[in-house]
């Protein structure tokens, strides 16, 4: 039967004597359970080896550049190989000779009407219109064929 422990007034307790071993006994160990439960490997070391075993798989059977590139390639690529018009070329000369002559980018043209009619300003203005004119069907094709390069990405 087991008796009740009494609270003394400043706050200690009696407890009556266990029937219980004391802990200072030592309690029998069987070596040989011991040996077999520390002998295997933890298994974090089983998930590290398992990861990079995965991760070198992956490395070494990923696609080539060049395969992903091929496949890019054979696609229907001829629609965007584009063209520029001679008028292009054209601008780039005008540029170029007014350039030669004196002009610079980002001036005024000078207040005279003969000379603002043939003057620099002028010619470049004639031959930006002109590449303008000539890139129209360049863009009209870039905008038909925008809705189905959106569904690529």
């Amino acid at each position: 039967m087991a008796e009740e422990a009494t609270i003394n007034p400043d706050g200690t307790q009696e407890m009556p004597p266990m029937d219980e071993p004391p802990l200072e006994e030592e309690i029998p160990i069987d070596e040989e359970m011991v040996k077999e439960a520390m002998g295997g490997l933890d298994p974090v070391y089983y998930l590290i080896i398992g990861t990079i075993i995965v991760m070198l798989l992956v490395y070494l059977f990923r696609p080539k550049k060049s395969e992903v590139e091929d496949f890019f390639d054979e696609l229907d690529g001829d629609k965007f190989n584009l063209k520029l018009p001679a008028a292009v070329e054209e601008y780039y000369q005008v540029k170029d000779k007014c350039l030669d002559a004196g002009w610079e980018p980002g001036t005024a043209p000078t207040p005279g009407q003969q000379q603002a009619a043939n003057g620099p300003h002028r010619v470049m203005a004639q031959a930006l219109m002109k590449r303008c004119i000539a890139d129209i069907p360049i863009v009209t094709h870039i905008q038909k064929e925008s809705p189905g390069m959106n569904k690529l990405y």
